[in-house]
Formats: structure tokens, C-alpha cells, sequence
């Protein structure tokens, strides 16, 4: 007999990441040399070099358990941001400290608050403990804060603000948060997810609310900037109360010693993140400027990515693979005329640039 599971987790349609670019070699025998990926907001300078230098030390001392508690990375980060080492809580991902939360607070029948176009992984993992996930339309593809307040009831657990956010790379500014944060109920923790923070010029302040004792979560990546995704390294900061209830939900060596010593050697590489807010910033200006003389409707982004309508976004996406140049179709984000493309080095923004003049051409000869 098949062991019976939880209807809710059937039910559950599983994360679609950006295809590997192993993958489409594969599929359409090209050389990997040859295939640029600019579909899952990575940083195409790749991790900082004094990173890339501590991992590799790291890695002599490999047959030795990670430290559980991650006392150095987690000084570090939390000296960098003037808070405490027992604000902060490692993941394996950020997505894990979404798991986290599920694991702390929810259970069947609770309610987690999103904006329509947000990041998926906040309903599925909603989903995977049995709660309902309400979403909010955000016009203008902009969490609406004031609406999110209002969907807010008895059985709301959580508040999940993506700021700047993905897909859409819409910001929040520190007005609209600090007039939710007023009037949010205290039954309620606010996870405020920072992924892209760092590449904002002007960023809100939310970490006040964590030093003023509010139940709020603030997310932060070394996916993004630090351009060490392939490790699965993240953090939560949050108040020690509740920050020490997250790290009961904590599996013993969820960060691994490898991701550790590279997280605390990128996170006082100022120099590494300024190029690659340099890159980013020319990268998604030449985008924008690029979709507006091509007739393209896009979204204003303040991260690392654009989205932008092409009208059948799967089919651009399939054609694009078919040059070895991968972006992200956005059907699953109720999004199907969109496709979103992350910013890489200039020479692959124009590569991606010219092939989508040439489809836009045929479309508008047809």
C-alpha cells in the first residue's frame, strides 16, 4: 500500500527554477560556451574574489563539520548592519527562513497575506503547511499596501512584502511601509524580503522595526550581489524573540562551512558589490532604454532584472532557448504575455537585445 500524504501537499505544483544552461545543451546540442542565461537574477561578474579565495581555503578542512551556530558569519553580519549575532538566522536560501516561519507559525486553515505578482515560493510554502495564501492585486504590478492591510483577518499569520520586488522589481517606499507598519495588528509578523536590497541607491529602513522589538522578519540573500547562488546561503534578521524561535526550526548544519567562510569574505568586499551595482545600473538602463525604442511595454525595476511584454511570452522564451539565450517565461506568475530578463555583462545584454529586435521585426512584418 502507498503511504497516504497530506491532500494539500498533493495538491502542491512544485517550484519552477530557471533552466540550467546544462540543460538546454543538452536539448538543443549546443556548446554551454555558447548558451548565456540570463533568467534567474544572477550576478554575471560571478562571486568576489576574496570569496572564491576563502571557499577554497575552506575547503582543506572539508572533512570537519560546519560550526552549527556560525558564530563568525553571523557576527558579521550582524555588525555590519548595527544589530546583534542573535537577530540573525542562517538558510540554507533565504528560502528556507520561509520555511522557517511555516514551520513556527502556520498550520491548516491560517491565512498568508501577498501581493498578486509576487515571489511564488511564498504560496507554495504557505501550501505545504496547509494554509491559504490571499492574494492582493497591485496595480501598476506594485504591492498595494493599503489594500494588503485590509485582506489582513483574525486567521492572517504572516504579511510577505517583497521590496524591491520579483517579479516585477516595483519598490515600496519608506512612507507607504511606515503607514502599514502603524497600522498593522500585532498578531501578524511582517516578512519583509530584501533579496535585491543591495541594489538600491536610496533603500527604506525596515531594520528600525526589528530593533524596536515588532514582529518582523527581514531577508536577505548572498545569491544576489555576492554572486554565490550555487551555495544556498541567506539570512533572516529579526527580533531575538523571534529570531530564537526560528532557530529551533533550524536543522543543526543547514550552512555549510564552505558557503559560510565565502558569505563572510564577500559580505567586506565593498569593492566587488560597487562593480556590480555599476554593471547592473548600466545593464538594466540599456535594457529599458532598448524595450521603450522597441514599442515594448515594460515595468521600471529597481533590481537586478526587467520585466518586460512581448506578447506570447512562451513563445519568445522558446524561440530565445533556441539561441542559446535563456530568459524567464512568466506564465506561472499569471503573467503570460511577459518574460523577465536579468541583467548580465554588456555583451550578453546585446546579444539578447539584437535577437529580440529580430522576433519583434518578424512579428511586426507578419
Amino acid at each position: 500500500m502507498t503511504p497516504s500524504a497530506h491532500q494539500h501537499v498533493l495538491d502542491l505544483i512544485a517550484y519552477e527554477p530557471g533552466k540550467p544552461v546544462e540543460e538546454l545543451a543538452r536539448e538543443m546540442g549546443l556548446e554551454p560556451s555558447d548558451i548565456i542565461k540570463l533568467a534567474s537574477n544572477e550576478n554575471p561578474l560571478g562571486p568576489s574574489p576574496k570569496a572564491l579565495a576563502a571557499m577554497r581555503d575552506a575547503l582543506e578542512r572539508a572533512h570537519f563539520y560546519p560550526d552549527g551556530g556560525a558564530w563568525t558569519l553571523r557576527g558579521a553580519i550582524a555588525e555590519k548592519l548595527g544589530l546583534e549575532r542573535g537577530n540573525v538566522v542562517l538558510g540554507n536560501g533565504s528560502n528556507e527562513i520561509i520555511e522557517f516561519l511555516g514551520h513556527a507559525f502556520l498550520k491548516p486553515g491560517d491565512e498568508v497575506v501577498t501581493a498578486r505578482h509576487a515571489f511564488a515560493v511564498y504560496t507554495l510554502m504557505a501550501q505545504l503547511f496547509g494554509a491559504k495564501t490571499i492574494e492582493v492585486p497591485d496595480p501598476g504590478y506594485k504591492h498595494d499596501l493599503d489594500a494588503m492591510l485590509a485582506a489582513i483577518t483574525p486567521r492572517t499569520r504572516q504579511v510577505f512584502i517583497a521590496n524591491p520586488n520579483n517579479p516585477t522589481g516595483t519598490l515600496v517606499g519608506q512612507a507607504e511601509i511606515d503607514a502599514f507598519m502603524a497600522r498593522v495588528p500585532g498578531h501578524v509578523v511582517v516578512v519583509f524580503d530584501e533579496a535585491y536590497y543591495e541594489f538600491l541607491d536610496e533603500a527604506p529602513d525596515v531594520l528600525k522595526y526589528v530593533r524596536e522589538g515588532r514582529n518582523v522578519v527581514v531577508m536577505r540573500t548572498f545569491s544576489k550581489i555576492q554572486g554565490l547562488a550555487a551555495l544556498r546561503i541567506g539570512y533572516g534578521l529579526a527580533p531575538e524573540n523571534l529570531a530564537s524561535v526560528l532557530q529551533k526550526t533550524r536543522q543543526p548544519f543547514n550552512a555549510n562551512a564552505i558557503a559560510q567562510a565565502g558569505a563572510t569574505a564577500g559580505l567586506a568586499d565593498e569593492e566587488h558589490m560597487r562593480r556590480t551595482r555599476e554593471l547592473t545600473t548600466e545593464g538594466r538602463d540599456y535594457f529599458q532604454k532598448a524595450f521603450a525604442e522597441m514599442g515594448l511595454e515594460y515595468v521600471p525595476s529597481h533590481a537586478n532584472f526587467v520585466l518586460v511584454r512581448v506578447g506570447d511570452g512562451d513563445a519568445v522564451f522558446q524561440t530565445l532557448l533556441k539561441q542559446g539565450i535563456i530568459v524567464r517565461a512568466m506564465r506561472s506568475y499569471k503573467l503570460p504575455e511577459w518574460i523577465r530578463v536579468s541583467v548580465g555583462t554588456m555583451a550578453q545584454n546585446r546579444r539578447f537585445v539584437a535577437a529580440l529586435r529580430e522576433l519583434s521585426v518578424a512579428a511586426a512584418a507578419a
